[in-house]
């Protein structure tokens, strides 16, 4: 093996910055993304989550589901489309998070299910022709699944709760982009998208009629079985509880792109669903699954018929804030009282098992624990860890992410987790990786402020476990064209905040309030909670510096020259030449620029993988086929993104974009300064131009 070039002062920077890590004193803790006091346990899981959204040397990471496909994220290496249902908690938690290229990547994955949704004429997979405004279960390129895909789907409904779901994820990320361009793009869509769900509502309960598998942990929702044994709708609660959290966002969305009219129409709308979710709660307050038409209750736990508690739409509730909070520590003191639904410290899908689906609950995929009838979801888990959060319960959001990291340890990050959460779905494949399981992650971090954006403004609502006793986080949150880096000290209500050592008056005790106008483009939030008082306690900095790549002559760029697919030196170090001179065009912010550092960064963090290996700082995996599967992903990883990247400037030859053209010029002055032809140009160009002595 070559020197991985450490000789170069910028290589070891990048190196070392992965590899950093110093617990400190006993009671403080500093991380690559978290520093802080009081419980480093805790800081460290949170340390671990954020480490999981970018590339990691030894935690599988989202970078790892990209593909050059769509220039996108996949569900995962066995699942080849993007889904609606597996993607919704994780997305929803990360979405802050996001830097580009993730949040470019994560669009041209959504825009597979907009793209392509349902108009009354084009043809999905089955033949399926699906109403205009309906989202989908999943999609690929050319490829559309509009109803759930498995099961009896001669049966199925339309995917409602997909399209609710879909509307959520898309309206967020508006929300906290704050793009005009993508605004006026996305917001007709998600018009229809909210129409098609609205032509379901029964105008006598305001509640949404749906067919078998219209819920998103479909198909374990059979709707109405008729006594003649056939199946028809029913009043589904989950449906009503994401389309009300889809208004929530699609009315700031409204305001923002200049719509107060429609933005008005919305919350009448929302008014009446919220009046309809009565007839679907019981008397302890936590949500049925669904109400059939004649008056039969699923879902009513301890029930004589269908006596089991559905999870999804009651953490829902709780995460999204369709309820108040009164309702929502009722639906928990519920969820608690049931030990089984949490075997493992994490939700499963109803608990005891289903009595009302299609098909006999005797298959191994049917039966309870393993799939749709109480199997676990960390899609669904992340929204449980939000619920967590908003009511305290600090312990159970622990209990977790200290489970999932059972799995990710082993790279085994696959879901659904059958025997109720406690074993992988595909055993047999040396690793595992889906999408899914980066939610409970993501919610460990979204949790801690909730981040409320609205038209706006940006609201937080630090719930930070009052063991910790000072936390910062070292990382940007995403605010429009704006970075906020946030940091609390004490425990308690809210009773003093400084934005860049100035003075903040927008905060109450529960919350503190960045209207967008007024943060600044780089805002340090410092806010001091209980009895902690700022100016006792040591600052809060944190650093902007904008990264650097190393030279191209540096053995950095031959990571992979001796693979068993080998990448040249040449072509990476092309790389850091692009985004080298991205920088100095002053394009260093584009999501071009940010996918070519993402490859600069894992270039870094394949070497700081195998430093640790060689120091015995990273234990190998039990399995030799599991190691040699973990080791290939990181390479496979480095070569698709160097793949997406150079199939974009290829697309950029010849555009008509005045930008786009502009990067492409750079792409190629960076291929002629690796080879050595660009200095040769300007020499000659230089001998040519000077003057005969």
């Amino acid at each position: 093996m070559r020197d991985c070039g450490m000789r170069g002062g910028v290589t070891v920077l990048l190196i070392m910055g992965i590899l950093a890590h110093d617990a400190g004193a006993e009671q403080a803790f500093s991380g690559k993304y978290f520093k802080g006091e009081g419980d480093t346990a805790y800081l460290q899981l949170l340390d671990i989550a954020r480490r999981m959204l970018g590339p990691d040397p030894e935690f599988q990471h989202v970078p790892m589901l990209y593909t050059p496909s769509w220039n996108g994220l996949v569900e995962g290496p066995t699942w080849g489309a993007w889904w609606i249902q597996n993607s919704y908690g994780s997305t929803y938690c990360a979405l802050p998070f996001y830097e580009e290229p993730l949040m470019t990547f994560l669009q041209n994955a959504q825009d597979l299910w907009f793209d392509q949704m349902g108009d009354g004429k084009r043809e999905g997979a089955h033949g399926w022709v699906a109403p205009d405004g309906c989202l989908c279960d999943c999609a690929s390129p050319g490829w559309v699944m509009y109803k759930q895909g498995d099961g009896r789907i001669d049966l199925h409904d339309w995917g409602l709760e997909f399209t609710a779901a879909g509307i959520v994820m898309q309206a967020e990320l508006l929300l906290i982009r704050r793009n005009p361009t993508a605004i006026a793009r996305y917001l007709p869509m998600l018009e229809r998208a909210a129409e098609f769900i609205w032509t379901r509502r029964d105008p006598k309960n305001n509640l949404f009629l749906a067919g078998p598998a219209a819920n998103l942990l479909a198909p374990s929702y059979a709707g109405w079985q008729r006594p003649d044994g056939t199946y028809d709708m029913a009043y589904l609660s989950g449906l009503s509880i994401t389309y009300i959290s889809a208004l929530d966002r699609l009315i700031e969305v409204q305001k923002m792109g200049g719509h107060p009219d429609k933005a008005a129409m919305y919350a009448e709308r929302r008014h009446k669903v919220r009046s309809g979710l009565a007839h679907v709660t019981t008397d302890e307050g936590y949500f049925i699954k669904s109400l059939d038409p004649d008056g039969t209750k699923h879902g009513v736990y301890g029930a004589a018929k269908h006596g089991y508690f559905e999870a999804s739409p009651n953490h829902d509730a709780i995460a999204f804030n369709v309820v108040d909070d009164v309702q929502a520590r009722r639906i928990y003191d519920k969820i608690a009282s049931i030990p089984l639904l949490r075997r493992h410290h994490v939700i499963i899908a109803n608990e005891p098992g289903l009595d009302d689906m299609y098909v006999p609950g005797d298959d191994w995929l049917w039966q309870h624990g393993t799939w749709v009838n109480g199997g676990h979801w960390s899609t669904c888990e992340a929204r449980m860890v939000m619920a967590y959060y908003r009511l305290g319960k600090y312990e159970d959001a622990r209990k977790s992410m200290e489970h999932m990291l059972g799995f990710a340890r082993q790279f085994r990050m696959d879901n659904p987790l059958v025997e109720f959460g406690s074993k992988v779905y595909q055993p047999k494949e040396p690793i595992n990786l889906c999408y899914d399981s980066f939610g409970p992650p993501a919610a460990l971090l979204r949790g801690l402020f909730e981040y409320r954006y609205h038209s706006q403004d940006l609201t937080l609502f630090p719930r930070v476990p009052p063991e910790i006793t000072r936390l910062e986080q070292h990382f940007p949150v995403i605010f429009g064209n704006k970075r906020v880096y946030i940091a609390t000290v004490g425990a308690g209500p809210v009773t003093a905040v400084r934005v860049n050592g100035r003075d903040w008056p927008h905060f109450d005790a529960a919350s503190v309030t960045l209207p967008y106008a007024e943060t600044p483009d780089s805002a340090r939030v410092f806010i001091a909670l209980g009895s902690a008082d700022l100016n006792q306690a040591s600052p809060f900095h944190t650093k902007d510096a904008e990264p650097t790549a190393p030279p191209m002559e540096d053995p950095f760029w031959s990571v992979l020259a001796t693979a068993e697919a080998p990448l040249p030196a040449d072509d990476l170090a092309r790389v850091g030449a692009f985004y080298t001179a991205m920088q100095a065009a002053k394009l260093g912010d584009t999501h071009e620029a940010r996918h070519a550092w993402l490859i600069v960064e894992y270039i870094a963090t394949i070497h700081a993988r195998r430093a640790m290996f060689a120091a015995g700082t990273l234990a190998p995996l039990p399995e030799p086929a599991s190691q040699a599967a973990a080791d290939r992903s990181y390479e496979d990883t480095l070569s698709k993104l160097l793949a997406g990247l150079t199939q974009v400037m290829d697309g950029y030859a010849g555009s008509n974009d005045t930008v786009k053209r502009r990067i492409r010029a750079l792409w190629d002055v960076a291929a002629l300064a690796v080879s050595g032809e660009l200095a040769e140009r300007i020499s000659a160009a230089t001998s040519d131009a000077a003057p005969e002595e």
